[in-house]
Order: structure tokens, then C-alpha cells, then sequence
């Protein structure tokens, strides 16, 4: 019998409809077509609760607005853990639906940082993509800053506070992120992708409102100084102890122009006169022309990063590089890249099919892997009570 792969996606995150887009598109849609597994669609509603129908692969259901009245009528699943993973679907006749392999797409808190991955270790489940530890450390930019640092790659100077911080004392955090770096300078939520709550600012007003908006999604803020004469590129790994590196994209932007959510997802891009629009929706340059020597600089520092950081199954490592200086910064990881970068990997020459057929395999590899640890120690301890 064919294996039950189940897809999550939704979740109560800034990123939720980010996530019905990659699952429905670049995991579901390339799971099916394969006709080799059992698809089941796992909705987690913006209120936490699992829904689980064929109905919820139909992208019209929630483009449509549908997906409220859906999530009204119908019963949650329920998750029963019984040396796996089954899911429990209640109506006039109850139906068991057992997990083989689990297929996370979810982007932001409650999924792609970890706790989702927590949850599948505890089931006994395979599940593609990073396991929980290097999860929380790729979605936490200044836990990931940190340890980069500590293996010697370079990455851009940085400030970082809590929230409560800066509400005890806003102006002692104004006067050592001003003393400790140049303007202009980018804020940033820790936690958080897709560019939501990021902000560029040139000035102490401009900081105090662009924190302000970051504490309104994160209890810890990150503010970054700016790198000179930037290129940005990023580059999407896919791999367990063996790494395939698809190609160095560079988005079309320069020093003033900074991508936020609308202009990612909304508005297809910023358009360059002139340049050729080869990427994911049109606003990259893929492969990206650099200078000589930093296309090769930075496919060697976005693996030593995933290698640091303990990334496993796909990743996406973004970069900033100085033309002038020619250092190769290290800025973020995406564990879960929007729609796994799906353009990149076909010009890599990996269709959307085979990467996805790849991802499975690499979660069933590791786990297979992890298998052979001994996870229990037996003693007499307790007897002594």
C-alpha cells in the first residue's frame, strides 16, 4: 500500500496564508502527481484547530473566503499518538487516518520555528525538513547570528533586546543601538519572516517607531546596521549529511529599495528597467552575475552556515555581500523557503516532482538514521525509593 504522507499547513502564524500557498502548490500539488503516496491535507485554522478534507486542497476554498464557514461546520481532528500518529476524523461513522511521513509547510511561530517538529519527534514520525533543534535556531535571527559567529563566519553588526527591555527603559536602548551602530540600520522581530514587521530607518525617530512595530510581533528585537555597497543573494541547500546546492539568486533590489510583504507577495516585484527577469516573480536575477570570486564565496559560506547551524532536508541561506570589500555576510536562514524555492531548484534542474520526492526521502533517511540511538538507559535508581 502507498504511504500516507500528511501536508501541514495554515497555522496560527503572521505567516498562515503564506503557508496554504506553498502546500497547495509546491507540496501537494507534486505529491499527487507522483502517484506513489496517500495525500493528506492537514489545515491548522488561525485559531489552532486541525482540519483535515479533500476539500482543503482546492485553493478557491480559501481565495473564496470559504475556509470560515468550512472551519464552523466541521469537527476539529483529533490526535491520537499510539507509536505514530493517527488522526481521527468524528462523524456518523469515526475514521482513523494513520501518518507514515509528515510534510511540514508551515512558515513562521507554531510550525517552521520548531514546535511543530517537537511534536512529530514525540509522535515517532519522519518529517521533512530540519529537525527541531537546528528549527530553532534558524527562526530565532539572533540565536542563528550568534552561532554563526562563533564559527567564524562573518555576519553584519547587531543589537538585541527584549521587549520588556525597551518598555522599562526605552531610552537606554535608543542610546547603546545609536552608540553601537551606523545609521541606516534595519529592525526586525527575531522571530518572524517574510519581511513582516521589518523596517529600514536613518534616524533616532524613525528607530523608536520601527521598534515599536517589531515589538508588536515579537518579544525580542533584533536591529542590524546596514552593509555598504550591498548585493543581496541567497541560496537554497537541500540535504542531510550530503548537500545539492541549487543556484546563488540575487534579488533585483539595491541599498534603497528593501522588500516588504507587499511588495513580495502583492505586487510581483519591483521591476528594473533592463534587467532580466528570470526569478520567482520576476524581481531576481537567477543565476546572479557577481564579481569575480563571489558567486563561489558565497555558495561556500551558505554551507558552512547550514552545516553550523544543523540544518537538515532544505534551507535557505540568505546573504549580504560588500562589492567594494568583497566579505560575504551571512543576514538569515528560511528553514522553510515560501513555496521551497521551487523556481531556483528547476533552474537547478530539479523539477518540482523530484524535489519533493527527495525531501520525503531525506526525512525517511534521517530518521532511519536516528533510529539506531539508543534513546533509554535502564538503572536501578528508582529502587532505592
Amino acid at each position: 500500500m502507498n504511504k500516507t504522507v500528511a501536508v501541514f499547513f495554515g497555522g496560527r502564524s503572521t505567516e498562515h496564508d503564506i503557508s496554504v500557498i506553498t502546500a497547495l502548490s509546491s507540496v501537494i500539488k507534486p505529491l499527487e502527481l507522483m502517484k506513489k503516496y496517500n495525500v493528506i491535507p492537514v489545515y491548522i485554522a488561525k485559531d489552532g484547530k486541525w482540519f483535515s478534507d479533500d476539500k482543503l486542497k482546492d485553493i478557491s476554498i480559501f481565495s473564496g473566503g470559504a475556509i470560515d464557514e468550512f472551519c464552523a461546520k466541521s469537527k476539529p481532528l483529533a490526535v491520537v499518538f499510539d507509536s505514530g500518529m493517527t488522526f481521527r476524523k468524528s462523524g456518523l461513522r469515526n475514521k482513523d487516518i494513520r501518518i507514515d511521513i509528515a510534510f511540514p509547510a508551515m512558515h513562521g511561530p507554531y510550525g517552521e520555528d520548531g514546535s511543530l517538529m517537537g511534536l512529530l519527534r514525540m509522535a515517532g514520525i519522519p518529517f521533512v525538513g530540519s529537525d527541531m533543534a537546528a528549527s530553532v535556531i534558524a527562526m530565532d535571527k539572533v540565536l542563528t547570528k550568534q552561532v554563526v559567529q562563533a564559527n567564524d563566519i562573518s555576519t553584519s553588526k547587531f543589537v538585541f533586546f527584549s521587549k520588556a527591555e525597551f518598555e522599562a527603559d526605552r531610552d537606554k536602548i535608543i542610546k547603546r543601538v545609536i552608540n553601537d551602530l551606523k545609521f541606516p540600520q534595519f529592525v526586525k522581530p527575531s522571530h518572524l519572516g517574510s519581511s513582516i514587521g521589518i523596517t529600514k530607518v536613518n534616524n533616532k525617530d524613525e528607530l523608536v517607531n520601527a521598534i515599536e512595530l517589531a515589538a508588536y510581533y515579537d518579544n525580542k528585537i533584533i536591529v542590524e546596521e546596514a552593509v555598504e555597497n550591498l548585493i543581496e543573494v541567497t541560496v537554497p541547500i537541500m540535504g542531510n549529511e550530503t548537500l545539492t546546492l541549487a543556484l546563488v539568486e540575487k534579488p533585483l533590489s539595491h541599498g534603497d529599495d528593501f522588500f516588504d510583504f507587499n511588495t513580495k507577495y502583492m505586487s510581483g516585484g519591483k521591476k528594473k528597467s533592463g534587467a532580466k527577469q528570470t526569478g520567482a516573480q520576476g524581481y531576481s536575477e537567477l543565476p546572479a552575475k557577481l564579481p569575480n570570486g563571489l558567486y563561489e564565496a558565497s555558495l561556500d559560506i551558505a554551507q558552512k552556515v547550514y552545516r553550523a547551524t544543523g540544518c537538515e532536508g532544505i534551507s535557505r541561506i540568505d546573504l549580504l555581500i560588500d562589492s567594494k570589500s568583497g566579505i560575504v555576510y551571512f543576514n538569515e536562514i528560511n528553514p522553510l523557503p515560501g513555496s521551497l524555492y521551487a523556481h531556483n531548484w528547476r533552474a537547478s534542474g530539479i523539477s518540482s516532482i523530484e524535489l519533493v520526492s527527495r525531501l520525503v526521502d531525506l526525512a525517511e533517511e534521517r530518521f532511519a538514521r536516528n533510529q539506531k540511538l539508543e534513546t533509554t538507559f535502564s538503572s536501578s535508581f528508582l529502587k532505592q525509593f
